[in-house]
């Protein structure tokens, strides 16, 4: 494992939904990306190459919470859903603030010597992102006598 340390993953991709910030009560949508990665080299003057996949996202929420999930999530154009509907990696923020998110992805390796046989290797790399900074805003309504239509003028218009 030890020769393998000089191996790494590419660092994952993290962006959220809406872009940057969310509304305090409402789901935020986080997507993660991470794919297997091939990397060749040299192990003690082997030609080697060694297989990353990724097994786990780790979203870290910046407000003292995590989530483990088995993928880092897709779009809610992607899964055919409107905006600020829950899906399997979105968060609920309850206070306005700004955060920063960070995705830890693990990985499992296996190693091919050449011969078209790949040997796992026991353990796991991990792979963190840099911050990704959400603002969460809180959203207030009012009620009017006309809507924005009818009066374009009126208040929130």
């Amino acid at each position: 494992m030890a020769d393998l340390a000089s191996f790494r993953p590419a660092t994952p991709r993290l962006a959220g939904e809406p872009g940057g910030f969310a509304i305090a009560g409402m789901p935020a949508n986080l997507v993660a990306a991470a794919s297997v990665e091939e990397i060749p080299g040299t192990v003690l003057g082997w030609d080697v190459v060694v297989r990353f996949t990724p097994v786990a996202f780790e979203f870290s929420h910046g407000d003292g919470t995590s989530a483990v999930h088995p993928t880092g999530g897709a779009t809610w154009q992607q899964l055919g859903r409107a905006q600020f509907t829950p899906t399997g990696t979105s968060h609920v923020y309850r206070e306005r603030g700004i955060h920063s998110v960070n995705v830890s992805v693990r990985y499992t390796a296996a190693v091919d010597f050449g011969s078209g046989t790949w040997r796992p290797v026991p353990g796991y790399i991990t792979a963190t992102s840099g911050g990704y900074r959400v603002q969460v805003v809180e959203v207030r309504t009012a009620l009017v006598d006309r809507t924005c239509i009818e009066d374009p003028l009126g208040p929130g218009c």
